[in-house]
C-alpha cells in the first residue's frame, strides 16, 4: 500500500505548481521567491479569482501516510553521535547526519553506518 501512495505523492508533486509571491518579478531582488501570503485588501490572488496566481492549499498535500518520508518510503533518523545509530533499523531509517558533527566523528558515523548497511541522505560515500 505504501508503494502505491509514494508514487501517488510522485505524480501530485510533479503537478505542483511553484508557489511565488504576488508580484514577484517587478521586485524579486528585494522581496525574493519565498511565498508569502497576498494580504491586499483588493488582492486579486488573495480572493482567488481566476487567471491569478495559484495559492498552496491542502489539495496539493501529500497522503498522510507517507507524509515525511524519503523517496524510498524510509524515515529520516536524525545522527549526532554513533549511540543515535543503534535507535535505527537499517530497513525502516535512512540517516541524516547534524550539521554541528565534525569530520573526525562524521567519518567515524559513517564507517559504522555503512557496515550496518544504513543509507545516508546527505553525505556522498
Amino acid at each position: 500500500m505504501s508503494e502505491k501512495l509514494l508514487k501517488a505523492r510522485k505524480v501530485t508533486k510533479k503537478k505542483k505548481p511553484k508557489f511565488l509571491r504576488q508580484e514577484y518579478f517587478k521586485k524579486s531582488k528585494k522581496i525574493g521567491l519565498k511565498w508569502r501570503r497576498p494580504r491586499g485588501s483588493s488582492s486579486k490572488s488573495r480572493i482567488k479569482e481566476k487567471g491569478h496566481q495559484i495559492r498552496p492549499s491542502t489539495g496539493y498535500r501529500s497522503p498522510a501516510a507517507v507524509r515525511g518520508l524519503s523517496k524510498e518510503g524510509l524515515k529520516f533518523l536524525r545522527v549526532f553521535n554513533l549511540n543515535d545509530l543503534e535507535k535505527g533499523d537499517p530497513k525502516k531509517n535512512k540517516i541524516v547526519l547534524g550539521a554541528t558533527v565534525g569530520k573526525k566523528k562524521r567519518m567515524e558515523i559513517l564507517r559504522k553506518a555503512e557496515e550496518q548497511g544504513f543509507k545516508i541522505s546527505n553525505f556522498n560515500v
